[in-house]
């Protein structure tokens, strides 16, 4: 005869074996950021940049090498990523300058080099481009917000063929789901809501690992 007490007893077992299993899995939350340490480092970097007095000036210059820089008050858009990464320990001058020296034919030839220049070479948007394509994570460029994760690079083709990049913060735009972007576009390091303004050329995850 059938013990339909020992079937339930059974029951109840293999359920509270589940519920146990379950519990010890780690949560999964859908748009959830998947930011590592370095990535929360690069935003908190990228975000204390903008409390920096700083004149939009992309003049060529001689700067020390390697952890060279132009002078504090002045900068680009390329400088707050460099000035970002550089606080966590990664210098984008020596890394680009040593990736270029071996593999100088895969970069833009746009500006006539025969070979590279650390004074500049990391401050243009196309080479930043290329070293986080060749070093780092490409991501998609599509308009789903929650592709855009804190700590990633992306960039941008403004108006006149102008190359831009920035780096996407945690922190949401008011009354949307895409993230806010430290940048700076012409007025200095800004945190803003322009992620979909211009058409986006690349997107990258980079933690200097690669």
């Amino acid at each position: 005869m059938i013990d339909l007490d020992e079937i339930h007893g059974c029951a109840l077992l293999r359920v509270a074996i589940l519920l146990a299993t379950l519990a010890m899995l780690p949560i999964v939350c859908f748009g959830q950021s998947n930011d590592s340490e370095i990535e929360r480092q690069l935003v908190a970097a990228a975000i204390e940049r903008t409390h920096h007095q700083v004149r939009y000036d992309g003049t060529y210059r001689i700067i020390d090498y390697p952890n060279g820089d132009v002078p504090g008050t002045l900068g680009v858009c390329t400088d707050l990523v460099i000035r970002s990464y550089r606080k966590i320990g990664i210098d984008l001058q020596q890394l680009v300058h040593e990736d270029m020296r071996r593999n100088f034919a895969l970069y833009p030839q746009h500006w006539g080099l025969q070979h590279p220049d650390s004074n500049i070479d990391h401050r243009r948007v196309p080479n930043l481009q290329v070293f986080f394509r060749r070093h780092g994570e490409t991501l998609p460029r599509d308009l789903n917000p929650l592709s855009y994760q804190p700590g990633d690079i992306v960039t941008w083709m403004l108006p006149g063929n102008l190359p831009h990049i920035g780096i996407v913060i945690s922190e949401f735009a008011k009354n949307s789901t895409h993230r806010l972007v430290a940048h700076n576009i012409g007025r200095g390091p800004q945190i803003e809501d322009m992620l979909f303004d211009h058409a986006i050329t690349g997107h990258y995850r980079y933690d200097g690992l690669h």
